[in-house]
């Protein structure tokens, strides 16, 4: 099974990525802010990362940057409601696979493109 790792300090949104991917095969851990995921990451490594980018203490960017250096292989997911050109291209910049704004459409196409396939 895929290990994912999802990175959202807002509860609601969690649960549903989180019941969203489980039923599809993930295995899903969440986690609310960047301090969390890196220790979380030192950890178990993650297959792949959905990854705010407004979250408290250390933004996304930072997480991502982080752990891009540490953890190459993961396919990382920015998951946000900035849906701005300059930080977009700042996130491929620093390695993201994807970006997904909010709110999601839960269908399997939206995610089809950025997420490996789930077995």
């Amino acid at each position: 099974m895929l290990r994912m790792l999802i990175v959202e300090d807002e509860q609601d949104i969690c649960e549903c990525l989180s019941d969203f991917f489980s039923s599809r095969g993930f295995t899903v851990v969440s986690v609310f802010s960047g301090e969390e995921a890196l220790e979380r990451l030192q950890q178990e490594a993650a297959d792949v990362i959905l990854l705010d980018i407004l979250l408290p203490g250390l933004s996304g960017i930072e997480i991502l940057k982080r752990v891009r250096t540490s953890n190459p292989r993961a396919k990382i997911v920015m998951v946000t409601s900035i849906d701005q050109e300059d930080v977009r291209e700042q996130a491929f910049y620093y390695g993201a696979a994807g970006y997904v704004t909010k709110p999601f459409d839960f269908s399997t196409a939206t995610w089809r493109t950025v997420l490996p396939k789930a077995p």
